[in-house]
């Protein structure tokens, strides 16, 4: 017995739905993003009352028991996490979601006899863990645990294709005997999959793969939502599916690459990690006086962050820095690469933060035919996203990545930490560029140097 009624439970489950639809339209713009999220988060809430009410009484114990535990593990970790690690974050709760779907299949293949249902619970369980694994290794990649660089090893190919079809007779067994054993060996085998399906990925494509297993997660909970007859689970894993399919195929075109490309070039030694060598050629230095003073006589400026403007906290220098200028009746942008930091959107929600207008974002297509109207392009911890080699030279790892053209402003400034490549690994022609200056230091000092000299103009 349940505290509600399966119609009502239907009618809140359709709810939620409706919910999450509204969520992703929400999303899909700025401006109506908080909204989004908020309706999404509603619907969520919506959905955990709905399953709360409609379990068997004698089992609401255990699952007040269950969130509380996740509740405590969560919630620590979510109010901690800095904006650097949000990628970090989102893959691991990604992955999480993936484990969850697989477990689920797990406990519900005894009480099924229909042979499409084990199918769903074969297909639950394989990418689930896929899922899983997948998502622990982009953790490791980036959070600096486990190399950034392709790992890869001599019949890695041939290792991973044999994974897989034991895979798809491990999955054949289950569906025919309904085994727990080979059950458990379909679990190892997608680990394995999903491991070594991450580990040749390297540099700059970490970010498309998390929204790559992002999809996975989401087949993986429709697919549950199949086993347990569950419509919620099925139109909400749906959307994820579809949405993560979509969020990937736009970045892995915004890098100028197929997917299979970021997920199998390593394999024929394609990859857009390079040398982490640090260069010792010369190249044009300044101090924050002599940026204050270019960007002080300027017309207008348009301002590059990347990830290492992130990681040095200063939104909220730079937004002040641009405020300043405007004062002064200079023009201001901020020029957004759809891959710029280690996440869609990374750069517009750390702007956002330092409540930069949304109408001072300007998109890469928008932005690109400016610079040649441009006085200074300031690049803030960007390297990868401006970096010509994507243009000049075909044997470049990011050959063929569109980038933002910074090299056509009438003078560039790079504020950097030293001369290491980007985290795709390769070296920038632009820094060399006689028009380029250079501003050594963490990014945050650095503007707040430069903003303290422009206000001494």
């Amino acid at each position: 017995m349940s505290l509600l009624s399966p119609e009502w439970t239907s009618l809140l489950y359709l709810i939620a739905a409706v919910c999450f639809i509204l969520a992703l339209r929400g999303l899909s713009s700025p401006k109506t993003a908080r909204r989004g999220n908020l309706i999404g988060a509603a619907g969520a809430l919506l959905a955990v009352i709905t399953v709360f009410l409609s379990a068997r009484i004698e089992n609401i114990p255990a699952i007040i028991i269950a969130i509380a535990v996740g509740s405590a593990i969560a919630a620590p970790i979510s109010r901690r996490v800095e904006m650097t690690q949000m990628p970090q974050l989102v893959a691991l709760f990604n992955g999480v979601g993936g484990g969850a779907a697989a477990l689920v299949a797990v406990l519900e293949l005894g009480s099924t006899d229909s042979p499409w249902s084990k199918v769903a619970v074969v297909f639950t369980m394989l990418i689930g863990a896929v899922s899983f694994s997948g998502s622990a290794v982009t953790v490791g990649k980036l959070q600096g645990l486990i190399s950034s660089r392709p790992l890869i090893f001599p019949g890695l190919a041939i290792v991973m294709g044999g994974i897989v079809l034991a895979a798809l007779v491990a999955g054949g067994f289950v569906v025919a005997t309904g085994a727990a054993g080979w059950a458990i060996g379909l679990l190892v085998l997608g680990l394995l999959v999903g491991a070594l399906l991450v580990l040749p990925v390297g540099g700059a494509d970490v970010p498309i793969v998390i929204s790559l297993l992002n999809a996975f997660t989401g087949l993986a909970v429709a697919a549950s939502g199949i086993v347990l007859g569950n419509l919620l689970l099925v139109v909400a894993g749906t959307l994820v599916g579809a949405s993560g399919t979509i969020l990937t195929r736009a970045m892995a075109s915004a890098m100028g690459r197929g997917v299979s490309g970021i997920l199998f070039g390593a394999f024929k030694g394609g990859s857009t990690a390079g040398s982490t060598a640090q260069s010792d050629r010369p190249v044009r230095s300044s101090n924050a006086e002599d940026v204050a003073v270019l960007l002080n006589y300027a017309q207008r400026v348009v301002i590059v962050p990347g990830y290492g403007l992130a990681v040095a906290q200063g939104q909220h220098t730079i937004a002040e820095l641009a405020t300043t200028l405007e004062a002064r009746g200079i023009e201001v942008v901020f020029a957004i690469h759809p891959v710029a930091g280690r996440m869609p959107g990374h750069m517009n929600v750390l702007l956002a933060e330092a409540n930069v207008p949304y109408e001072a974002l300007k998109e890469m297509a928008e932005v690109n035919p400016e610079f040649k109207n441009t006085d200074v392009a300031l690049v803030v911890g960007a390297n990868d996203v401006v970096n010509p080699a994507a243009k000049t030279s075909p044997g470049s790892p990011i050959y063929g990545m569109p980038i933002l053209d910074v090299g056509d402003a009438r003078q560039v400034v790079f504020l950097k930490r030293s001369m290491r490549p980007g985290f795709a690994g390769i070296e920038n022609e632009l820094l060399y560029d006689p028009r380029t200056t250079l501003l050594f230091g963490d990014a945050k000092d650095s503007l707040t140097k430069v903003l303290g000299a422009v206000n001494a103009l």
